[in-house]
């Protein structure tokens, strides 16, 4: 699906999603990412959502953003206990959605100049 165009300042955005991937500034990207309207990590560790640990947030809170959204590819998978520990007790929102649904609502709460960012899985 191909988003609008919108004249947010952002230097990086969602323009795009399919099963395969996501589209940042129109170039399709098919591995696990960090992104927040400023800032991009193209190689977030783990590559896949089932190797996620507690230690992998590190990057998206060093980030500081308002809220986190984990994008846990097709199908919502919430993560174990101690992740989700962590999300509650560093009083930042979140969400946990799939990877179609966290493109929707970046693009959203970046619209509103929320400092967002988003975990991003493919598979």
């Amino acid at each position: 699906m191909k988003f609008a165009e919108d004249h947010n300042e952002a230097r990086y955005k969602i323009t795009g999603y399919e099963l395969n991937g996501v589209d940042i500034n129109d170039k399709l990207f098919e591995h696990s990412l960090i992104l927040s309207p400023m800032e991009f990590i193209q190689d977030w560790e783990p590559k896949v959502y089932s190797s996620l640990d507690v230690k992998h947030l590190d990057p998206l809170y060093e980030l500081r953003p308002d809220v986190i959204l984990l994008g846990t590819g097709v199908k919502q998978i919430f993560p174990n206990t101690d992740i989700m520990r962590r999300l509650a007790t560093e009083k930042i929102g979140f969400e946990v959605m799939t990877t179609q649904a966290v493109c929707r609502t970046f693009n959203i709460l970046m619209s509103e100049g929320r400092n967002v960012v988003a975990g991003i899985f493919i598979t």
